[in-house]
C-alpha cells in the first residue's frame, strides 16, 4: 500500500466516505491521478467499474460505457484527487531520482517537457533523451534525431512499447540505451511450420540426346554406344516411331538415321 502523509491519510478518509468508495479504490485511483501527473489517469478500479481513462477536460471512459453517472463520479473523482495533489502533500517526499518521487527519473535529466503513465509504466522525455520506468526499472534511451509525441503500450499475448515520431511509429527497444536495463522486446511470434511431405517417387520424363543417339534401356533411354548391327537396326525402329510420335523431325529423323547406317 502507498504510504501517505497524515494529510494524505484524511482526504483519503473524507473522499471515500463522500463518494461511498473503500479506501483502497480511492488510493489506487489517487495512484493513478498522480502518475499521470494530475492530468490524466488510466486505472483498473472494480469499483468503479474496471479498467477505465481520464483525461482532464477531456474525455472519460469506464468499463461500463454507457453508464454516464459512472462517468461523471470518475470525472469529479479524478478532478478533486488532482486539486488535492497540486495544493497539498499528499505522499512523503521521496529523494529525486527514486521510484517514490514524482521525479522518478536520474535528476542530471532536469526537467522533462513531457511525460505520463500507463498501468505499470511511466515516461519522461527530455531533448535526446527517453526515460522509461517499468516497475520501479527506470532505463533511460538516446531519442537519437527522433522529436517523439508520444509513448503507447500495447498489451495482450506479447508486450511491446513503441513511441510516435516524425518518422511514424518505431520501438523504444530499437533505441541506444544510456543507463539502465533496457526494455525487453516481446518476443517474436513462432510459427509451426508443417512437416516436409516425403518426396513423391515419379518417373523422370525421357531425356531424347539429340547429339549422340544411345540404345534404349528398360527405362526407356537409348544406347548408342553399342556396333551391333541388329542393334542398330532396332535403333533405326526406334527413331521413327518417335518421328511417328513427333518428338522428332524429319530431319533430325533422317540425321540420325545417316548416322546409325553409318556405322554397319
Amino acid at each position: 500500500m502507498q504510504q501517505l502523509t497524515p494529510a494524505g491519510q484524511n482526504l483519503v478518509n473524507d473522499i471515500a466516505s463522500r463518494y461511498n468508495l473503500s479506501t483502497d479504490s480511492v488510493i489506487n485511483m489517487l495512484i493513478a491521478v498522480n502518475n499521470g501527473g494530475g492530468s490524466m489517469a488510466q486505472f483498473n478500479c472494480p469499483e468503479l467499474g474496471g479498467s477505465g481513462q481520464w483525461m482532464r477536460g477531456g474525455m472519460t471512459m469506464v468499463g461500463d460505457m454507457f453508464n454516464n453517472g459512472l462517468k461523471n463520479t470518475v470525472d469529479n473523482l479524478c478532478n478533486e484527487l488532482a486539486n488535492a495533489l497540486a495544493n497539498m502533500e499528499v505522499f512523503p517526499k521521496a529523494p529525486a531520482g527514486t521510484r517514490g518521487s514524482n521525479q522518478w527519473w536520474p535528476s542530471d535529466l532536469g526537467v522533462p517537457f513531457s511525460s505520463g503513465a500507463q498501468n505499470n509504466l511511466r515516461y519522461a522525455i527530455f531533448p535526446n533523451r527517453l526515460a522509461v520506468d517499468i516497475n520501479g526499472q527506470v532505463t533511460v534511451y538516446d531519442t537519437l534525431d527522433n522529436n517523439i509525441s508520444g509513448v503507447s503500450q500495447q498489451q495482450g499475448g506479447n508486450t511491446s512499447l513503441t513511441f510516435s515520431s516524425q518518422y511514424g511509429t518505431i520501438s523504444v527497444s530499437s533505441l541506444p540505451i544510456v543507463s539502465g536495463p533496457g526494455f525487453s522486446p516481446a518476443p517474436a511470434p513462432q510459427t509451426n511450420f508443417l512437416e516436409p511431405l516425403p518426396p513423391v517417387n515419379t518417373p523422370e520424363p525421357v531425356k531424347q540426346n539429340l547429339n549422340t543417339p544411345s540404345a534404349p534401356s528398360t527405362s526407356g533411354s537409348m544406347n548408342l554406344n553399342s556396333s551391333s548391327s541388329n542393334e542398330i537396326i532396332q535403333l533405326i525402329e526406334k527413331l521413327s516411331q518417335l518421328r511417328d510420335a513427333g518428338a522428332l523431325t524429319d530431319d533430325e529423323y533422317n540425321t540420325k538415321k545417316t548416322d546409325l547406317l553409318n556405322r554397319l
